[in-house]
């Protein structure tokens, strides 16, 4: 964290308050916290306050020592944490890597990065409390912030960022959260389509659905070659993913029924 801020105060060149700092950090995905829940401002002046050497505070703004010397920020590099794995290895090797919290970095940093290639991915939010209390209050209960875990059989980069991220084209994820969000899609678009159930949002709409996922939602993936649905339904069962509904053993009806609104505007029924 210490060296977010520093790069923070260095881009800024500037006295900041650490509210200020904490606001710059939740927004850039610089710096998250293990948990995924939003830094605060208390938390930027603790880690100051135990950096002298680094930082001077007055009058509760904050400023870098030696604004001359500061060590670039460490990205995580996308094959070390995301290798090649076959799943007839022993699976709990690179489902810890999938899972581990200090993995997930924001969708911006590593969209570029996703690749031509099968493999599980998973979606935490940062801050839980972005949503509408029942699912925030679902995640407290679960006493964690993943939101979706998926499989793409042939390419993360068609599967997960294209169509759960980008809404290029009949993403599962994406139609749930837009769902939970609020949106609806153009009354009567399914009809006509032989598939009844696909339904999409307006391009404005999509749009805004990716705007708040690129401001709230962290990622992580792993390549992974061979049986992919036998690992993605034990990993249901352990961590019981918000909007996942195929093989969560505590599906939340409310996303079901939200979807099945979205179906029915679209079939355009009254």
């Amino acid at each position: 964290m210490h060296e977010a801020i520093q790069q923070v105060l260095k881009e800024k060149a500037r006295w900041m308050s650490a509210s200020e700092i904490a606001e710059i950090l939740n927004r850039n995905g610089l710096y998250c916290k293990s948990d995924g829940s939003k830094i605060k401002g208390g938390q930027i002046s603790a880690r100051v306050n135990n950096y002298p050497q680094l930082f001077t505070k007055l009058n509760g703004v904050i400023s870098l020592k030696s604004p001359t010397d500061i060590p670039a920020i460490k990205t995580k590099k996308a094959p070390t944490n995301r290798v090649i794995v076959k799943s007839d290895n022993n699976t709990s090797a690179f489902t810890k890597t999938l899972m581990k919290p200090k993995n997930f970095t924001a969708i911006q940093k590593v969209e570029n990065k996703v690749p031509d290639r099968p493999g599980l991915y998973c979606i935490r939010i940062v801050n839980p409390k972005s949503l509408k209390p029942l699912f925030a209050e679902v995640l407290q209960r679960r006493n964690h912030n993943i939101i979706y875990i998926g499989l793409a059989s042939k390419s993360l980069k068609r599967r997960f960022l294209g169509q759960e991220l980008r809404a290029t084209g009949h993403g599962t994820f994406f139609r749930s959260l837009g769902a939970i969000l609020g949106y609806t899609p153009q009354k009567g678009s399914l009809m006509g389509m032989k598939n009844q159930n696909n339904y999409k949002f307006s391009t404005k709409h999509q749009e805004e659905i990716i705007g708040w996922i690129n401001k709230n939602l962290i990622i992580n993936w792993v390549e992974v070659n061979g049986n992919l649905k036998s690992i993605e339904k034990e990993l249901l069962k352990t961590y019981l993913p918000l909007l996942n509904l195929a093989g969560n053993p505590r599906k939340l009806i409310e996303v079901s029924q939200l979807r099945d609104k979205c179906k029915h505007i679209a079939r355009g029924n009254d």
